[in-house]
This record gives C-alpha cells, sequence and structure tokens, in this order.
C-alpha cells in the first residue's frame, strides 16, 4: 500500500481549511525551507513576485509567517504550524460576531419583514419538506409553539424515519416547557414511550383496539398543522387559523372520547 504524500495531504488540508492553492504552496514551501526571500519563493513556485507578496501579506495577517531583515534584504519564515490552530479559534470567534451582528441587523428590521409578509393576507400558506432532511426542518418548526400541541403520532414509525432524531427532540421540547397530547395505537414502541410521559411533558391516550394503527402523523399547534408521511418521506405545514381550529375539535372529539392511559403487557 502506498503511502500519502505528506504535501498532497497539506494541500487536502488547507483547502478543506479554505485558504487559496497559492497561498498552501507558499506556506508549504516555507515549512520546507524554514524562511527565503520572494525571490527565492517566486523562483520555486512559479509565482509572479508581485503575488507571492501579496500572499504572503496574507498569510502574515493569519499569524502563520513572519519576516525579518538580515542586512537589507527580508526574509519570510514559517512559524510554528500550532498557530494554525490559534487561526481558527481567531475565525471561530470572528464567524460568531459576524452572526450576532446579522441576528441584531435582523431583529432590527423585523417588524419591516412581518409588514411585507402581511401585505397579501391571501396567499397561500404551504410549506412542503421532503426527504429526512426536510423532516426534521418541518418537526423543529413545532418548537415555536405557544402552547400544548395536539398530535396523532405512531411512536413506532416515528423512531423508524428518524431514529436518531426524537430521542432529542423530545428533550429539547420538555426544555421548551411545550407540553404534547398525543393520540396514539397499542404498539410496544408507543407503551414503552409513555412510560416517560411526565418527563417528556406529555399525555398519551391510546386508541381502543390493539388492531387500530396508523403510519403518519399529525401535529396541531399555533395556527398550524404538520402532516408527516414517514412512507413517503415527506412533511407538509399548512397555516390557517380556520383550518387548525377545525383540526383541533376534531382531535378534542376524539380525545374525549377515548379513556386515559392504563397498563398494557407488551409479553
Amino acid at each position: 500500500m502506498s503511502k500519502n504524500n505528506p504535501q498532497q495531504t497539506i494541500y487536502s488540508l488547507f483547502y478543506q481549511l479554505e485558504f487559496s492553492s497559492k497561498e498552501a504552496e507558499i506556506y508549504t514551501v516555507l515549512l520546507e525551507v524554514g524562511s527565503a526571500r520572494v525571490h527565492d519563493l517566486s523562483k520555486k513556485t512559479g509565482i509572479n513576485r508581485t503575488t507571492v507578496y501579496d500572499i504572503l501579506e496574507t498569510l502574515m495577517q493569519k499569524g502563520l509567517v513572519s519576516k525579518y531583515k538580515k542586512m537589507a534584504t527580508t526574509y519570510f519564515n514559517v512559524r510554528d504550524p500550532k498557530n494554525l490552530l490559534t487561526y481558527l479559534d481567531r475565525e471561530r470567534e470572528e464567524q460568531s460576531r459576524l452572526i450576532e451582528k446579522r441576528k441584531e441587523r435582523v431583529l432590527e428590521l423585523m417588524p419591516q419583514l412581518l409588514s411585507l409578509q402581511n401585505i397579501y393576507p391571501t396567499r397561500p400558506k404551504v410549506q412542503f419538506y421532503e426527504g429526512e432532511r426536510g423532516m426534521r426542518e418541518a418537526y423543529e418548526d413545532t418548537l415555536t409553539s405557544h402552547g400544548i400541541i395536539l398530535a396523532y403520532a405512531n411512536v413506532e414509525t416515528m423512531h423508524e424515519g428518524l431514529p436518531n432524531f426524537f430521542p432529542e427532540y423530545y428533550k429539547r421540547r420538555a426544555g421548551k416547557k411545550i407540553f404534547i397530547r398525543a393520540i396514539v395505537p397499542q404498539n410496544p414502541a408507543s407503551i414503552d414511550r409513555s412510560k416517560v410521559d411526565v418527563e417528556e411533558m406529555r399525555e398519551i391516550r391510546f386508541l381502543p383496539e390493539k388492531n387500530m394503527t396508523f403510519s403518519p402523523e399529525v401535529n396541531i399547534y399555533n395556527n398550524k398543522v404538520l402532516v408527516a408521511s414517514w412512507k413517503e418521506k415527506m412533511a407538509i405545514i399548512t397555516e390557517s387559523k380556520e383550518h387548525t381550529d377545525l383540526q383541533r375539535l376534531i382531535f378534542d372529539l376524539a380525545w374525549n372520547g377515548l379513556s386515559r392511559k392504563k397498563n398494557f403487557e407488551t409479553s
């Protein structure tokens, strides 16, 4: 088995760090030679001297290269490669500050954004999500609920559809103090989940017969209805007070007709 070319590995690293190919080349040469003049770097890499100087200035700003004078000649040398970690820490802090500034600007302009959104009150308010990533995004919207979520849910098909999402989602929902009432079928996964209803801020009522089941999930919250199809891997969120009020009425009729949770034998 052939070993990786160290130079190629370094180029790959710099590509991941979003450095230019010329920055990677100059930095790699300096790693090899220790220090060099602009003329030497230009000759070794084939990059013109003006561009080499500009690249060195960029690398110095990133804290990766330094310069010194010997007699009347300027030399550039690579700093300790551990400075790459320091550079990344600075980049992370800078990116964090930039995001905070953008958030502040969005909050500042939110009234104008909302006013634009309401210009056309009759516009359709339907959002479509596809695939696992889309369905995760759809469920994130339920965490904006201002009150109790009403749901028809099959824990078995939910966990099969997004196996690594829901346990953590339950914790975050409970952390936001969002309570949920759910009508569920009598399968082992749903029965087991009901054992932690208190911790996960949930009340479950089971369908009366074991052979009564369903696959999709429906969440009713705010003025929205989320319908998730686990078999087709898609979700739809509709936003309509009129429609949501009807769905709440239908849910309440079903809920009040079901007995409270009882103990089931899962053997």
